[in-house]
């Protein structure tokens, strides 16, 4: 087998979580590249329909299936029926997650005033953001676990963390922070539990990318994304596409020797703000 050969994913199945749009979507878009089966998933009904049959129509393989991460019984249904219309599962994208609300800094250069620990709305801010970026993701591991475990061959899942379960970012809210860390946590533990079964699970730790996260705040306030630009040591805030090569690197045997690892893909916020 060559280095090149090892990257390829066609026949195989994947599905992804929060596929509608931004990085959930370059997921889903590059494992449909690649020749595999996608079910995007999403609480965007329109969206995922919309999307997948984008996908199909530009000769990819994609199905569409509501899902709200929260939702244990409405995830069982999905995942099972991925396995009944795709043979079995052979690649999960734990990806959704959900806007953290204000930090407690502005990149503007202020005090948010509904970002402070005292002020932040703690039921969206702190309750939404641990029932959907860490329990949503345990939610997802869950499933994919159980479903390959249960399809007896290797499996690779993926879950979407942040550079900011690595670092704090005082523009981003606080609660995403520690939600994200518990991931990275999450996905070391079950990578030692499901490595018997030969299911591979790592961590993607995104920096900042031009989302619909946020209402898309950065998209609308070219200002906002050229104070950002500045922070970033590569210079520039990155676009959903340049994740797609890592996501085919960690769906693919191409990583067959990798578990419990994390990857940061930030433009080196992580190293520090040089300018």
């Amino acid at each position: 087998m060559t280095t090149l050969d090892q990257f390829a994913i066609a026949g195989r199945s994947a599905l992804v979580t929060g596929a509608a749009s931004g990085i959930g979507l370059a997921y889903a878009e590059a494992m449909a590249e690649a020749g595999a089966t996608v079910t995007l998933t999403d609480v965007d009904a329109a969206g995922v329909e919309r999307e997948a049959a984008r996908i199909n129509a530009d000769g990819g393989k994609a199905r569409a299936a509501v899902l709200d991460v929260r939702d244990r019984a409405q995830m069982r249904r999905v995942f099972d029926d991925h396995v009944i219309a795709c043979g079995g599962l052979d690649i999960c994208f734990a990806n959704a997650g959900l806007d953290p609300g204000p930090g407690f800094w502005n990149p503007g250069g202020f005090r948010n005033e509904n970002g402070q620990i005292d002020t932040l709305d703690a039921e969206h801010d702190w309750d939404g953001s641990m029932a959907i970026n860490l329990t949503g993701i345990f939610n997802t591991l869950r499933e994919a676990a159980r479903v390959m475990k249960a399809g007896g061959k290797p499996g690779s899942i993926i879950a979407t963390a942040s550079n900011a379960g690595i670092i704090n970012e005082p523009i981003v809210g606080m609660a995403y922070m520690p939600a994200k860390a518990g991931v990275l946590h999450m996905v070391r533990h079950v990578a030692l539990e499901l490595a018997e079964y030969r299911i591979r699970v790592n961590a993607i730790a995104p920096g900042p990318f031009v989302t619909n996260i946020g209402d898309g705040w950065v998209k609308k306030n070219p200002l906002a994304k050229a104070a950002f630009d500045k922070t970033i040591p590569l210079g520039a805030m990155a676009q959903t596409g340049q994740i797609k090569p890592l996501a085919l690197l960690l769906a693919s045997d191409a990583s067959s020797f990798m578990t419990g690892a994390h990857v940061v893909i930030d433009g080196g916020v992580q190293l520090g703000n040089f300018r």
